[in-house]
């Protein structure tokens, strides 16, 4: 991947992610299941956590209930706005935002005690190497956690298809398989895995969405012509007169040897 295309990515990471600021913080699913992340990651009160692609804050501010201190970083100026808005509104003092990139993350070896990161690994051009930055940055005998979509090997182009379609930033939901690898062929040890699944009404998820001119309605047959079928693994469906559908999605965690 060249520069150029790298940056070209960049820009369109931040230019939709700008338009969807707002509207992602009022889609209801985004803040389910962050508990369950707490538990798997075993947060606790002296931990320092830093939140990658942290967004709007939805994850940074509930871990900074549990922990020591949370730092999240995003690269789109917009997201860490709604962030220090969400902090403010929440009075919660130990947390402080970066705007900046997941490679290089720019932070000092060895410096936190969790590093985490949620729905961020499908906007990566090179996953195994944010991966990596998160290791590198996360203390010996810290934790690195990361959730985010995770789709059957036979479904994942259909997929990712309707994806990029829905958000020009999207460029591979990792399978099962390929999130299992990311994390034990890596450093890491005592890696564990828990699933959990999140359920989308369509409707409200294309007012949240920024799609080219012309794909919304496109994305709209897509996903209710796969109500029955499932080559989307969505397990799209009605229920009463509204098109739901339900995305898989994946927790890993490790153990970063002391």
């Amino acid at each position: 991947m060249n520069i150029k295309t790298e940056k070209q990515h960049l820009d369109t990471v931040i230019g939709q992610f700008s338009r969807q600021a707002i509207p992602f913080t009022q889609v209801p699913s985004h803040l389910d299941s962050i508990q369950t992340l707490i538990e798997m990651s075993k947060a606790g009160p002296l931990d320092t956590v830093l939140d990658v692609a942290s967004g709007p804050g939805l994850v940074a501010c509930e871990f900074a209930r549990t922990v020591k201190q949370v730092t999240g970083i995003d690269i789109t100026p917009a997201m860490l706005e709604e962030a220090q808005k969400r902090q403010r509104q929440e009075q919660l003092m130990n947390l402080d935002w970066v705007l900046g990139t997941a490679t290089p993350l720019p932070f000092p070896d060895n410096f936190y005690s969790l590093v985490i990161s949620r729905y961020s690994f499908h906007h990566l051009l090179d996953p195994r190497s944010v991966m990596q930055e998160m290791i590198r940055v996360c203390q010996p005998g810290g934790r690195v956690l990361v959730a985010d979509i995770a789709i059957a090997t036979d479904k994942s182009v259909a997929f990712d298809h309707l994806e990029v379609m829905r958000d020009p930033s999207h460029t591979h939901a990792l399978t099962h398989d390929e999130f299992f690898a990311l994390f034990h062929n890596s450093p890491l040890t005592h890696c564990r895995q828990c699933m959990y699944s999140v359920d989308i009404e369509l409707e409200a998820q294309l007012k949240a969405s920024f799609p080219k001119p012309g794909d919304e309605e496109k994305i709209r047959q897509n996903i209710t012509h796969d109500i029955g079928v499932d080559r989307l693994d969505i397990n799209a469906r009605n229920v009463h007169n509204k098109v739901m559908y339900t995305v898989p999605i994946d927790v890993f965690v490790g153990h970063k040897p002391s």
